[in-house]
């Protein structure tokens, strides 16, 4: 390679992925063997205002795209509490989520994107706001009980900001290896933590499904971490319907091997249906596409 097409590579890498070279798809599915499906997920670009891509929730309208894109939002809900309570709290906490981020742009578009506090607490305060929302509607409308996990990806290039509540998870694909970068906040998870557990011990435990922190939960503990994001990087957001029946190097090979990130979508789905599907799945997968000529 010739030192221009270094330097004109190397310029590429550094600038952000436009709208075409976003690769990015969700889908979520009841499983094999539950009538209702309490996962939701939400696609969507922040322009000083939001654009939908792509979403379960019913009908979240959608916006001119004129403006340039600021960031992008990915988001993954498990709901708790069986039934309608169970979707209904997943629902309830993207839009929560989706409105405040709306309403709150300002943060987006006038902070330095080097500036991890700005993004950090503004991303906390998304998910406060949506736990003392969901904590009002059940007490006053729904009922009481309704809980539910919530993993957000906020992407503003070059770093990318993870929120999690609960233990729908995020992974990402570097140079062929998968991290998973979220921590599942379970009882097993915090025995692990405290030397009771060994993994394997916690991976079997019924605490395993015990949330410690959740969304409307009696207690809910928001953790963003910063990263930093690249081209060729593929990221993956879930809810424990995959991860109960998919191994993570199974995950893995599936993004190493992808041509699309619906056809990952698909795969994944597949993998989680074949091996039992006894529960509801949600999946997002994306990555940024180099087209140059």
């Amino acid at each position: 390679m010739t030192t221009i097409e270094n330097a004109l590579n190397s310029r590429a890498l550094g600038r952000k992925p436009t709208d075409d070279q976003i690769d990015v798809y969700g889908l979520t599915h009841a499983g094999k063997v539950r009538k209702d499906n309490q996962d939701h997920f939400l696609i969507c670009s922040l322009r000083k205002r939001m654009e939908v891509y792509q979403t379960s929730l019913p009908d979240p309208g959608k916006v001119d795209a004129e403006a340039e894109r600021l960031a992008f939002l990915c988001m993954v809900a498990d709901g708790v509490g069986g039934g309608p309570q169970g979707e209904a709290a997943s629902r309830l906490a993207l839009e929560a989520v989706s409105q405040y981020v709306t309403r709150s742009m300002d943060c987006y578009y006038t902070a330095d994107p080097t500036d991890d506090q700005a993004f950090t607490q503004a991303l906390a305060d998304a998910a406060l706001h949506s736990h003392d929302d969901l904590r009002e509607r059940s007490g006053a409308e729904l009922g009481k009980g309704m809980a539910t996990t919530l993993t957000l990806m906020l992407f503003v290039w070059p770093r990318a900001y993870l929120l999690q509540v609960g233990d729908s998870r995020y992974y990402i694909l570097r140079d062929g290896e998968l991290t998973q970068i979220s921590r599942d906040q379970t009882l097993a998870q915090v025995l692990v933590d405290d030397d009771v557990f060994s993994r394997t011990e916690a991976s079997r435990s019924p605490l395993s499904n015990v949330l410690s922190s959740a969304i409307g939960g009696s207690a809910t503990t928001p953790v963003v971490t910063g990263i930093d994001n690249n081209w060729d990087y593929v990221h993956l957001l879930c809810s424990d319907g995959l991860t109960k029946h998919v191994e993570d190097e199974q995950i893995a090979e599936r993004l190493r091997s992808m041509t699309s990130a619906e056809q990952a979508c698909k795969d994944l789905l597949q993998d989680a249906l074949d091996n039992g599907g006894s529960d509801n799945v949600a999946i997002i997968v994306g990555r940024a596409v180099r087209n140059d000529p």
